[in-house]
């Protein structure tokens, strides 16, 4: 009876990982919001705050994962490859904060046609990964890890249309901002979105990772 005590709930991380990955893609859509609704003070906080207890409530999820990896004595893949995912999938709802965050403290006035199409790319990043995370309780399954592998080849795509579209975004900024301060502060946004873009990147390598050893 001990012994069965100690083994973990089937698909107890998997489900986590599930939730984590709904609260990353609720802040994605809350910032995407935000980004749309920008010239509206009210609505503006109203999805900041949504942005805000999104990002809270992934913490929690990953400080749950966290703490199960030290308390679970068989877990279903690796527990160095539990830790790296819910973190890495942590760094890309912290960044959605970060970016909404930065936006407040910069005063920025205006959301420019680059945020927004940065912040398109990030929203579809970040569905992309709800999908990829959603599929690894399944890999024993050859179509389905097959599925999980060509979902992380859309996701290293779009990061790949995110660099393309900050380097435009950078070019034009230098070439027609005439004030310094706003420049600093779309740059940095810019900057901002596309780690998003980079984060959801590294998620989708180490769920490759974990589909290659374990499918």
């Amino acid at each position: 009876m001990l012994f069965k005590k100690l083994l973990p709930k089937e698909g107890n991380f998997f489900e986590m990982f599930n939730q984590h990955a709904e609260r990353i893609v609720e802040a994605a859509h809350a910032f995407s919001n935000l980004v749309a609704n920008y010239a509206d003070t009210n609505l503006r906080e109203q999805y900041n705050r949504e942005v805000d207890h999104a990002e809270r409530s992934a913490d929690k999820v990953t400080q749950e994962v966290n703490r199960l990896i030290h308390s679970t004595f068989i877990t279903p893949i690796d527990r160095e490859q539990i830790h790296t995912l819910i973190n890495t999938m942590d760094d890309v709802a912290d960044l959605i904060q970060d970016s909404a965050e930065t936006m407040a403290l910069y005063d920025v006035r205006h959301m420019t046609e680059e945020i927004t199409r940065l912040t398109d790319v990030s929203v579809r990043c970040c569905e992309r990964v709800k999908e990829a995370v959603a599929l690894l309780s399944k890999l024993s399954d050859s179509d389905t890890a097959a599925a999980a592998l060509k979902t992380c080849e859309e996701i290293d795509k779009l990061e790949s249309d995110a660099d393309r579209v900050m380097r435009s975004a950078l070019s034009k900024l230098f070439r027609e901002e005439p004030d310094v301060r706003e420049l600093i502060k779309l740059k940095a946004i810019y900057e901002l979105l596309e780690r998003i873009t980079d984060k959801c990147e590294d998620v989708a390598n180490v769920v490759e990772g974990i589909v290659l050893e374990n499918s």
